[in-house]
């Protein structure tokens, strides 16, 4: 069974609270939450002030995206924030080996998340430090997009290195992820769906979790 994220980016920003009490009284797993800077992406999402409102109620772990440049400037900031998992991109992280030992020096799980066409060789002599590996099937910077075929394809070949190099690194999807495409993402080896749109944009969310999650 997947680990469904729900993607805050998608919530009701007017009803934010109300969205983080239904999140933490259903069968989802963890908070996504995706920090945006306007310059790693092309997009500005919300900042240090909103995940720490989030966290003062939050009953579930704190799926941290940063979407920045230079991510290790706010690694210390996240922990304080009560971050759980802290991703940062392979394409932002010059020094991708020291950050991600930092992240977990500052008592965190610790994510890369790859861009659609980087590919996931790039990581094969640290995939054994990394406890996430956040593949996205969309362009990051904006919710709603069309999910990328080849991300199936993608997540196989991921599985495969993780598993020759006896890694304990779950995957995790995020981008066009639905009740349609659920199943053949996890057939492929996906561990934990990130979701917005489909779970916020549903008149009934926990059908939805519990169609991602047993599909």
């Amino acid at each position: 069974m997947a680990l469904v994220s729900p993607s805050i980016l998608a919530a009701n920003f007017l009803s934010l609270g109300k969205d983080c009490e239904w999140l933490n009284n259903s069968n989802a797993d963890w908070y996504h939450l995706d920090i945006m800077d306007g310059l790693f992406v092309p997009n500005i999402s919300y900042g240090m002030p909103v995940v720490q409102a989030i966290q003062s109620v939050a009953k579930k772990p704190l799926d941290v995206h940063l979407m920045i440049e230079k991510p290790e400037r706010y690694i210390q900031t996240f922990a304080d924030l009560g971050a759980e998992f802290l991703t940062v991109h392979w394409e932002a992280s010059t020094h991708l080996h020291r950050t991600l030992h930092a992240i977990k020096q500052a008592g965190m799980k610790a994510g890369v998340a790859l861009n659609p066409h980087t590919p996931v060789e790039l990581l094969s002599d640290i995939i054994a430090d990394v406890d996430l590996l956040l593949i996205m099937s969309v362009n990051p910077g904006f919710g709603g997009q069309n999910f990328i075929e080849n991300t199936y394809h993608k997540i196989e070949k991921a599985k495969k290195l993780i598993q020759a190099k006896a890694a304990q690194t779950l995957i995790e999807v995020d981008g066009g992820v639905n009740t349609q495409n659920a199943r053949k993402l996890i057939d492929a080896g996906a561990d934990v769906l990130v979701a917005g749109s489909a779970i916020f944009g549903s008149e009934d969310r926990d059908a939805v979790v519990e169609q991602l999650k047993k599909s």
